[in-house]
């Protein structure tokens, strides 16, 4: 899945006094996964603003899948899907948390009722076959 999340909290932090955290804080983690370059930059491009809202996930399914001709870019995609579908989860569900799977440096969300939720894997299957689509994958979260 490209850099890992504890690479890039290490390189963020590389310079820090007192040396590198063992694990970043839920905020922390929270803003860090929020980023998703290559997906806000992609979007961007075809004039559909990444608000981090629920919206967007329906804009976002609505694209042309031209990135499954690059299967590099689709890997990245495939992961900036996933945690953008995270962001917009853990920003409009109250009680919801990111988990890091440490063994496997792989962030998982956790929703109300102590619930996993693979989102970079629902980002890969979206970016790579379109299904489930980002929309579908929120309402599924949250219905519960």
């Amino acid at each position: 899945m490209g850099i890992g999340f504890m690479d890039r909290w290490r390189a963020r932090h590389a310079r820090r006094p007192g040396g590198i955290p063992p694990q970043p804080d839920e905020a922390t983690m929270a803003e860090l996964l929020a980023e998703c370059g290559l997906l806000r930059e992609l979007a961007g491009d075809a004039g559909v603003q990444l608000d981090d809202g629920v919206a967007s996930l329906t804009a976002l399914d609505q694209l042309l899948p031209r990135w499954r001709d690059d299967p590099e870019v689709s890997e990245w995609l495939g992961n900036d899907a996933g945690l953008y579908l995270g962001t917009v989860l853990h920003r409009t569900v109250p009680g919801t948390a990111w988990r890091l799977d440490v063994e496997r440096d792989h962030p998982l969300l956790v929703l109300p009722g102590d619930r996993e939720l693979d989102v970079a894997a629902i980002g890969h299957s979206w970016a790579d076959e379109g299904s489930p689509q980002l929309a579908a994958a929120y309402r599924a979260a949250t219905d519960g």
